[in-house]
Order: C-alpha cells, then sequence, then structure tokens
C-alpha cells in the first residue's frame, strides 16, 4: 500500500520511500520499521549525501498548523530513530528525532537542511519515549518536545523559505544499523499558529 490515512490526520499520507515494515492500528499507534543503513542527510563536508529513511509523508490542508505525538524506539544501534519530517523540496527539509546518541543515550535531535545538514542535539531523555512536536507557519517552522504531552520546551525556530508547498509526517531511520522501529501514538494535527513559539505555548 503506498497511501493510507491515519484518524486525526486531516489529509492522506504517501509513502516518500516505503519501509521494511509497517501497521497502523488505532490501539497501538503507527509503526515504521526502517531497513540497514538508513538515513536523511546530507554532511557539509560533503563526504555523506543520503535519503533513504522510510517516511509517511501528507500535505497539510493549512497554511499554518501544528502536529505532535508520542515517539517510542526500539533503540540498538547508534542514530537509531524515530522523527517528524517535513520536506519543501529535495535539499530542503527539516527532521526532529528522538535519537540514540554515540554516546549509548536517547536524546532529541534536530536537523535543518538548506542544501546541507545543520544537525544538533539538543537534550537527553531518560527513557524510551518522548512527544515531538512541529509548529508551522507560511515563514516558520518551531519545533519542541514534552515529557508528558502537556508541557513543551523549546528545540528549535528556523526557516525553510516561503513556500506554499510542502509535506510532513513521520519516519524512522538505522544509519549504523540493521533495523529501527519507530512507534507514534497520540498523533495530533491541529490548524493555527502558537502564541508563542518559543514558550511552546
Amino acid at each position: 500500500m503506498k497511501t493510507f490515512t491515519l484518524p486525526t490526520v486531516p489529509a492522506e499520507l504517501h509513502w516518500h520511500v516505503p519501509p521494511v515494515d509497517w501497521r497502523f492500528d488505532p490501539a497501538t499507534g503507527l509503526a515504521i520499521t526502517a531497513g540497514p543503513k538508513t538515513d536523511l542527510f546530507s554532511d557539509p563536508g560533503g563526504a555523506v549525501v543520503i535519503d533513504n529513511a522510510p517516511c509517511a509523508l501528507m500535505t497539510p490542508p493549512d497554511p499554518s498548523f501544528l502536529l505532535s505525538a508520542k515517539v517510542s524506539v526500539g533503540f540498538a544501534s547508534t542514530y537509531d530513530a524515530g522523527a517528524l519530517q517535513i520536506r519543501v523540496s529535495e535539499d530542503r527539509w527539516a527532521k526532529l528525532c528522538f535519537e540514540y546518541s554515540p554516546q549509548g543515550q536517547p536524546m532529541v535531535v534536530s536537523v535543518v537542511n538548506r542544501g546541507v545538514s545543520d544537525d544538533c542535539n539538543s537534550v537527553v531523555i531518560d527513557g524510551a519515549e518522548v512527544y515531538l512536536r512541529m509548529a508551522r507557519t507560511p515563514r516558520t517552522l518551531a519545533f519542541h518536545y514534552s515529557t508528558d504531552g502537556r508541557f513543551w520546551h523549546f528545540v528549535r525556530y528556523f526557516s525553510l523559505g516561503l513556500t506554499d508547498v510542502l509535506r510532513a509526517g513521520f519516519s524512522a531511520q538505522s544509519p549504523t544499523g540493521a533495523a529501527c522501529r519507530a512507534v507514534f501514538t497520540e498523533i495530533s494535527y491541529r490548524a493555527g499558529t502558537l502564541a508563542d513559539n518559543r514558550s511552546g505555548e
């Protein structure tokens, strides 16, 4: 199946890159399994340009929106991750990841790509799940994380340029491992903006 729908998302999702396996159940959420050596990254040093991480993307019907989910990951190898992803084009995109660091710690990591990737580790998470959220307006994007789904912490505020066409959705990756399974639950989409991108409210 190349396309599917989710009850809380107002547009059809399309597999931009298909996964090894996936399934959706209202009780257990959207599960995406990435195969070996899968990633979305463009090394600023030019050593690596890779775009084979499985991702399910939709075209949001609103110019301003918030997309969030509780993300749990079966961490096994360095850089295993589940992520929210947003794409304007092949070289203009961003992702907010729950990722396994080289130090063996689950972390919130953000990557913004404008030709090459700007990669930033944010905070260590105690546990195998976290809430991630993107907030988009026609000119800006903001990334946040939460440990309880209510109080949100600021990660990043940036722009991918003024555009009318973009896609957003869910992804998994396993750059150094054999596979990674990410599960997205409590998926939420709503039209509108935040009063303050930095406070997350």
